[in-house]
């Protein structure tokens, strides 16, 4: 399974069957997805955990777990397919909150663009936020992501803002 490189501060492994501890602690806080439909119930965590193996399973990606150096697990970032047949997907992170306001999900989410470009040849990433989360949408700009449209997003049964990100042309020097 590949899964984005290490960066100075974290690395990224795949979700495992044993993982729901790690699942619980992102998509149990609700500090973590109150903006993304939840709380949500152990039951609902399960579910999404089961998700995310999925994906790596059929697409090779997920939004992987992310780990300090001294092996403290500081939240998820990376991808979920959008467009399959055209490999677009969607990036996504969520951060624990003690490791807010640290760089942590920038330099996470830059290694997962990286790979995103490098690895699977993406044409392009979307990325969206709930309307009131000023934290994420400043990030998609330091990111280098655009605004394009707001769209329905069910869960919370609002129009998100949506961006893209597109993969810089070849150099062709």
């Amino acid at each position: 399974m590949t899964v984005p490189p290490a960066t100075p501060r974290l690395t990224f492994r795949p979700w495992r069957d044993d993982d729901f501890a790690l699942a619980m602690a992102i998509w149990g806080d609700p500090r973590l997805v109150t903006m993304s439909g939840g709380p949500f119930d152990e039951a609902q965590v399960r579910a999404r955990l089961a998700s995310e193996i999925a994906n790596q399973a059929e697409h090779g990606v997920s939004y992987w777990p992310i780990f300090l150096a001294d092996g403290a697990h500081a939240g998820c970032c990376g991808l979920r397919p959008r467009d399959p047949p055209r490999r677009v997907y969607e990036l996504g992170f969520y951060l624990r909150p003690e490791y807010w306001g640290q760089g942590h999900a920038v330099e996470a989410a830059r290694a997962v663009i990286s790979f995103a470009f490098e690895v699977l040849a993406s044409p392009w990433l979307y990325a969206g936020h709930h309307p009131e989360n000023r934290a994420s949408q400043n990030m998609l700009g330091k990111l280098g992501f655009r605004y394009t449209h707001h769209e329905l997003y069910p869960p919370t049964g609002l129009q998100h803002p949506g961006y893209e990100l597109r993969r810089a042309p070849p150099d062709r020097g």
